[in-house]
């Protein structure tokens, strides 16, 4: 018998409070890095370079994530 986390093997998909959790991750991966450039703009007084690369660190981070919470399913 699997343990109950070990849902891979089962053939069934991710739980609710997975799928909940992987939200909140996904929201706080782009959101962190955004902001935290939005302010880096404000403080240098440049342009919204910070905030592209704030982007692109956030949306990065969401893509790692879900491959390394969801790899086992595929």
């Amino acid at each position: 018998m699997s343990p109950a986390g070990d849902r891979g093997s089962t053939g069934q998909g991710p739980s609710g409070m997975e799928l909940l959790g992987l939200a909140v991750l996904l929201a706080a991966a782009v959101v962190v890095p955004l902001v935290l450039g939005l302010v880096i703009d404000s403080a240098a007084h440049s342009g919204p370079t910070f905030f592209f690369i704030g982007l692109f660190l956030g949306v990065v981070a969401a893509v790692a994530t879900v491959y390394t919470r969801f790899k086992r399913y595929l």
